[in-house]
Parts: C-alpha cells; structure tokens; sequence
C-alpha cells in the first residue's frame, strides 16, 4: 500500500451521497500498480458547499476531482475552464487543477463509446437506442451521435427527450429522433436498432427485478449496453443474454471513465485490467455478503 507523504498527491470525488462510489478502491489500487505517489478519498460535500469545496483545490493543491451527482451541473460555474463535450452537454464530471487553473471534463460519454469499442461493439453504420435523457444520458448521446449513423433517444418525459435529441442536433448536425418510454415507442425504435444503452435507473437495487424492455423484443443480433451496474446482472442484462444478445456491463463505462480521469491527473496510461479487476472483485464481494 502507498505510503501517504508530504509529497503524495491528491485526487478525490465529490457528491452526495458519495458512501457508495467505487471510485476510492478502483484509483488507489491504479494508483499502486503504476507505484504513483497520490492517494484518492471521496468527500461528501452538501450542495450548498459546491463552489467552496472546488475552490478548495487551489488552496490545499488538490491535483483532480472526480465528480457526482448532483452536482456535475453547478460544478461548472466554479471552474476556470472546460472542454467542448462538457460545455455542450452542460456537465463535468471531472476537475484537473493545472498550476492553479480548475480545468473541466466530461469523461462518461467517451468512457461509454471506449466501452462498447473495446467489447468489439462498432458504432459506424449502426442505429443506437438509448433510454433515458438525464445527465449520464446526455454524455453518452453526445458521443454515440458523433460516430453512430442514428440516434434515438426515449424518456419517461418525452420533453426531455425532445431537448436533448435538439441539443445533439445542432452539436453534431444529424437528425437524432426521439420519443417516450412507452411499450409501443420502444419496440417501433428497437426494431431496427443495432445497439440499446440503458442510461436510466430501471434495474437499479433495490428494484433490481425491473427492466425497461420487454424479454420479447429482445433478439440475437443486438448488442446491449445497461450503465446500471448494482446488480452486476440486471434483470435487462439477464434477459438479453437469454436472447443471446452481446452484452457489454456497465462495470466497463464506470472503468473507462475513469481510466480518462486517471490520465488527465497523472499523464500516465491507465492499468485498465487492474482497474476492471479490482471493481469486479469488489462487486462479486458484496453480492456475496448480501445474499449471506
């Protein structure tokens, strides 16, 4: 284990709640591997302290900040700068301090299309379906419109979906459809989709026995990406692989997210396999100690 120094350097994350992040244990083994000097600790910070704990950075010298809900939005008015994919999707989701300058990034939509690449999942030429318009959402639209052929986007409030199906519009200059979550919007846009990515909480524990798609529309030559990884198998995982779908875990955004984050703090390429393993170890860990 890294031995904390007056050297050491660190990184963290804000949120809140932040208790549940895997953030902690996934950096600081990265950490360790590639034998750096920085530690990681998440701090939960109340939305009223928002701007006083990203100016924090500056004062105790605070190399990065992963950020989370529910501040990835009011982050941005304390920050000296931030990349076009976070101006454009209104969220950052992390914070380099560069000799005293708070830079802004947004690292989940890249992280998602890292995911689906590296899982032989090709974007170009295909139709992507996405569920939910929220903030992960928003990132992933982003990305998945700059090099998919078509987007459609469906929420439980289609005038989100209609917001942010503009939003991508005019930032990637393509036509993104969009529409609600209802049983019939969902199977006239998954009828002819190539990839569904599930960006909303259906699935999640404690409703873990949810899913936002019927088993029937299902088929084989899908290829499912579900962001909710808590269960490590939703019930829509569980019921793509019945239908002998591909299957790309939400465990790999999560890991590829924050494999950008790791090398926008330390210019370093990120240990991914040790970042994958030690999440996975830890998930398995605790499904085990919740059904004992």
């Amino acid at each position: 284990m890294t031995t904390i120094s007056g050297k050491t350097r660190i990184c963290g994350i804000i949120g809140d709640p932040v208790e549940h992040s895997l953030s902690p244990i996934m950096h600081n083994t990265a950490f360790e591997a590639l034998g750096l000097d920085y530690a990681f600790l998440a701090f939960r910070v109340k939305p009223a302290c928002v701007a006083a704990a990203v100016e924090s950075m500056r004062a105790l010298n605070i190399r990065g900040l992963n950020v989370t809900m529910p501040h990835k939005t009011t982050v941005m008015a304390s920050l000296d700068r931030t990349d076009l994919s976070a101006q454009i999707i209104g969220s950052v989701n992390t914070i380099l301090n560069k000799e005293n300058l708070l830079l802004g990034f947004n690292t989940d939509g890249t992280g998602a299309v890292k995911a689906l690449k590296e899982n032989g999942v090709e974007l170009k030429g295909r139709k992507v379906l996405l569920l939910g318009a929220g903030g992960a959402a928003r990132a992933i639209a982003y990305s998945v419109a700059k090099e998919a052929d078509e987007l459609a986007v469906l929420n439980r409030t289609v005038k989100h979906a209609q917001t942010l199906a503009k939003l991508i519009e005019r930032s990637v200059n393509k036509k993104i459809a969009h529409g609600s979550l209802s049983p019939s919007d969902i199977e006239q846009n998954l009828q002819d989709s190539d990839i569904l990515i599930n960006a909303t909480s259906i699935g999640m524990k404690p409703r873990s026995d949810t899913s936002p798609i019927p088993p029937k529309l299902l088929r084989s030559n899908l290829s499912v990406m579900d962001i909710v990884y808590n269960p490590l198998e939703t019930r829509l995982v569980k019921d793509a692989k019945g239908a002998g779908a591909k299957i790309v875990s939400g465990v790999e955004m999560l890991i590829y997210q924050g494999a950008s984050a790791f090398e926008i703090w330390t210019g370093k390429s990120a240990p991914v396999g040790v970042m994958r393993k030690t999440v996975l170890n830890h998930l398995q860990e605790k499904a085990k100690e919740n059904e004992g």
